[in-house]
């Protein structure tokens, strides 16, 4: 656990007994993983100090010494800000979570597109006196909605990407398919590869790359020949849960590039819980992002029930 305390654009921790005889470099490079470029970018640039101090990295470390580091530093502007209110789920020093709307991509795909999710976290930034740029951990699909995770420093964004390579930070979807899914959970199994007759869409293809997806039923809705399904990643391909539930011949709602009935507006799926470790509190964040009332408003009361929102 690293206890720190923020002081302007610098983060202040206390050398325990434990780490009392290490180097700073001991402590930046083996405890916090830092990367190699940030290190260096550390060191040229004085932004860490010992008691006030800038002092030479090899320096034995004593108990109650201060070790102080800059996380929050100017920095280009990748994103020109762009004005919204955010749906924040979380948020401290280090990272945010935001429940994304459909409609808007998570950052731009051309230098034109200045209205994406990215753009709007770098208005939110400026709010906090930040000129840090937003780091998105992960991505969702323009027309997908629900919880997403941005990173507020390059520090924390290096050990959170770091956590979801080792699967570390746990995303839940729900999304209505359509047609009635007969087994009430199960494990999809299938590479998934580019589709060479589209430029955007997938498939799965005995050459692509290695996806598993795990559904478990919700509800099934006689009435409309819906099933709500809840989802889980193993792996995390480019349109996964789309072209998995489609390849299961139960395409998602509104999802008419995999097959979807065009019956709504987009397609209905939402990124629902988040969960993981925080990688300096090691405090157990877990969030609920609403859903999108107009998608799933036949089933409001059982999503509010099964996740407690």
């Amino acid at each position: 656990m690293m206890l720190m305390s923020r002081k302007g654009d610098w983060f202040e921790t206390i050398i325990t007994s434990g780490q009392a005889g290490k180097t700073i470099e001991t402590i930046l490079k083996d405890e916090w993983k830092t990367p190699k470029k940030l290190l260096h970018q550390f060191r040229m640039n004085k932004q860490v100090k010992l008691n006030n101090e800038v002092v030479g990295w090899n320096q034995l470390l004593h108990a109650n010494d201060r070790l102080q580091v800059q996380f929050y530093f100017p920095e280009e502007q990748t994103f020109p800000p762009f004005y919204t209110e955010l749906d924040l789920l979380y948020e401290d020093e280090h990272f945010l979570i935001t429940n994304k709307p459909a409609g808007i991509d998570t950052h731009p795909n051309e230098p034109a597109d200045n209205e994406t999710l990215a753009n709007m976290v770098a208005f939110h930034f400026l709010t906090e006196g930040l000129q840090t740029t937003p780091r998105h951990i992960h991505r969702l699909d323009r027309d997908t909605s629900g919880a997403i995770l941005f990173a507020k420093h390059p520090l924390v964004a290096s050990l959170l990407d770091k956590m979801l390579e080792r699967r570390e930070i746990k995303r839940t979807y729900i999304a209505i398919v359509d047609g009635i899914v007969k087994q009430n959970k199960g494990t999809i199994n299938q590479p998934i590869g580019r589709d060479r007759h589209h430029a955007t869409r997938r498939r799965v293809s005995p050459s692509g790359q290695h996806a598993v997806t795990h559904y478990r039923v919700l509800q099934r809705n006689q009435k409309f020949q819906q099933t709500l399904v809840e989802l889980s990643l193993q792996t995390g391909r480019t349109h996964q849960i789309r072209v998995h539930m489609s390849h299961a011949g139960h395409p998602l709602i509104g999802d008419t590039l995999y097959g979807g009935p065009a019956s709504i507006g987009q397609q209905a799926l939402h990124a629902v819980r988040l969960q993981l470790n925080h990688p300096f509190t090691e405090e157990d964040i877990e969030v609920w992002a609403p859903p999108p009332p107009g998608i799933f408003k036949h089933y409001e009361s059982v999503i509010l029930k099964h996740y407690n929102i």
